[in-house]
């Protein structure tokens, strides 16, 4: 399967787009949740039913348990994939706009290229560092140069939190290169969500415990989109991409996702779009480009 995805890039190309639209739409339903519920309720409830969605594919595929010996590896997964990235980038965005959020988090792609040089040994040629500057020079863009002056203590704390998250994503992409390849992407995605699941509840037990729910259409609606397409269905690909093509290149194809959040943002939300954030999102799909064309030499 790896061969032949590898030998048909618009496959591997496809796969990118659509991972990249969902979790760039998905912003908007996060951000819309926290009009009925607490940000740690509303992932509880994402990820609760995209563990549940998963594990029903394990079971409808009759895929099995994973060796006993990999469990440890998932619980970690988990917590740096799931519990940590989205119990820290739903509380932030109580604090940050929903576009800057998305723009934050996927700051993922310098961390996880710093990772996979640094512990994994993987080769970054001149092509992709230059793409990846390119595409981070893109999100300061976007994000505007306010971010470098004094700004309100809350939104610093939750703008550290979500890139916080951002690396601990990319500490979750190594850590999967390292221990778990050579596991099913199903499994691992399913397992991983579910123990990561867990952490979630924990953490909405102690931190709001008796809040108000608002269950009804809307927001029933937001937890199934986020939980059955964004969660359970895109980190499956995620993985599948992980596994088939090197980590500079995937993770820095996620740069995409803001460029999509920021779109739906404007299309749905009103959000404006202001110059600074369409002459950044031309930056990140030029570094996109850039790393394609001229980072092929010595791809691993």
């Amino acid at each position: 399967m790896r061969h032949s995805m590898l030998q048909n890039k618009w496959i591997v190309w496809g796969l990118i787009l659509l991972i990249t639209l969902i979790w760039g739409y998905a912003w908007v339903f996060m951000k819309g949740s926290l009009n009925f519920m607490g940000p740690f309720t509303f992932s509880a409830f994402r990820f609760g039913t995209g563990a549940a969605t998963l594990l029903l594919a394990v079971w409808l595929l009759k895929s099995g348990k994973p060796p006993r010996d990999m469990w440890k590896h998932l619980i970690v997964i988990g917590i740096l994939q799931t519990t940590i990235v989205f119990t820290f980038v739903m509380y932030g965005m109580q604090f940050v706009d929903a576009g800057k959020s998305s723009v934050l988090l996927y700051s993922m792609p310098l961390w996880s290229s710093i990772f996979a040089v640094k512990i994994l040994g993987e080769k970054i040629t001149s092509g992709k560092v230059l793409g990846l500057v390119i595409g981070m020079l893109g999100l300061v863009t976007i994000l505007g140069w306010d971010i470098f002056f004094v700004q309100n203590p809350a939104v610093i704390f939750g703008e550290l939190l979500i890139i916080v998250a951002a690396v601990s994503w990319a500490a979750a992409n190594v850590y999967y290169r390292m221990k778990l390849e050579g596991m099913t992407q199903l499994q691992v995605s399913a397992y991983q969500m579910l123990f990561g699941t867990i952490g979630i509840i924990i953490a909405t037990l102690f931190a709001e415990w008796g809040d108000p729910v608002q269950l009804n259409g809307e927001s029933i609606f937001y937890i199934l989109f986020t939980g059955v397409l964004a969660s359970a269905l895109c980190f499956t690909v995620w993985f599948v991409l992980l596994s088939i093509i090197d980590m500079v290149s995937a993770t820095l194809s996620t740069l995409l996702v803001p460029v999509f959040g920021l779109f739906f943002g404007w299309l749905i939300l009103g959000e404006e779009l202001t110059n600074s954030i369409l002459i950044g999102s031309v930056m990140i799909i030029a570094g996109i480009g850039v790393a394609q064309i001229f980072g092929k030499s010595k791809t691993t």
